[in-house]
């Protein structure tokens, strides 16, 4: 019986497949860090379905969330199917979805309008209009680079990323706020969120800006993070229109379940809604 070893040459040519999919940067990372860490613990050992498995109750005895599990698996079974290796696939993990949102880490409107004046107040000028470009539009903290001089002039921005293409159109306020920061900083053109040399900010750094600005906005740190922001545009932006399709088209869904998973209420507010249909007589 053939046997089959994982080499780091193998690995390699996995990553350069995944970019030649057009995979973004982000999940290239993400699945060549899970598949070397499979390949850490594989060793010179064959790899077969027992092996696959073994990682799987690898992950769940390190107390795992189910999410991060089905992640790393997802990761390896990518690289099998890569591979050709499809008998040594692992079955994900059953989750059953809640219908409500944790409210501890729901982001409110009253949180993000804190976040952005206390970086305002702190000479955080970047972070708060980078804060508002996010919450304002929707996009993706990897589509931040699309966000331009150019794209601020005409109002709307060509979003490029995963093999996919959608339109966003920008608030005119927003439009107006971004080419005076640009004006600033000196930005003829090009990308308008930029490091003190120069470079495009990463999402790494946005995150960290995020997580130090919320101490002081008196904002609890584990509702404060970029895809938040997503999130919030998401609630608000439905509870104004009531258009879920529109919203998946601005959101750069490809189906409307997944948007449905980011107009989840919390169980506090649920509850208000019960308690305001006047049923209990």
């Amino acid at each position: 019986m053939e046997q089959h070893i994982l080499t780091s040459e193998q690995i390699q040519a996995y990553g350069q497949w995944l970019q030649e999919e057009e995979r973004s940067a982000t999940t290239k990372e993400k699945y060549l860090r899970e598949v070397n860490r499979f390949a850490t613990r594989q060793g010179n050992q064959p790899v077969t379905r027992h092996a696959a498995i073994a990682w799987k109750e690898h992950l769940l005895a390190a107390h795992m969330a189910p999410t991060t599990i089905n992640a790393a698996l997802s990761a390896l079974n990518s690289l099998f199917r890569f591979l050709g290796w499809n008998d040594f696939r692992a079955k994900f993990l059953k989750i059953q979805r809640s219908p409500f949102r944790d409210s501890s880490k729901e982001l409110t409107r009253p949180d993000y309008h804190r976040l952005v004046s206390t970086a305002q107040e702190r000479g955080q000028t970047r972070l708060a209009l980078l804060m508002e470009t996010i919450c304002a539009t929707g996009i993706r903290v990897g589509e931040v680079q699309y966000i331009t001089v150019e794209a601020a002039k005409c109002g709307k921005v060509d979003i490029r990323l995963k093999g996919k293409s959608r339109v966003i159109l920008l608030p005119s306020k927003l439009c107006r706020k971004l080419l005076k920061y640009a004006k600033k900083q000196k930005t003829i053109s090009g990308e308008i969120f930029l490091t003190k040399n120069g470079k495009p900010i990463n999402r790494r750094q946005i995150w960290l800006e995020m997580k130090n600005v919320c101490h002081w906005a008196g904002v609890e740190p584990d509702k404060v993070f970029p895809h938040n922001l997503r999130h919030l545009f998401a609630t608000v932006f439905y509870c104004a229109t009531r258009d879920i399709v529109k919203l998946a088209d601005l959101l750069g869904h490809s189906s409307i379940e997944t948007t449905r998973i980011y107009l989840k209420t919390s169980g506090a507010e649920h509850q208000r809604q019960l308690d305001g249909l006047g049923l209990v007589l």
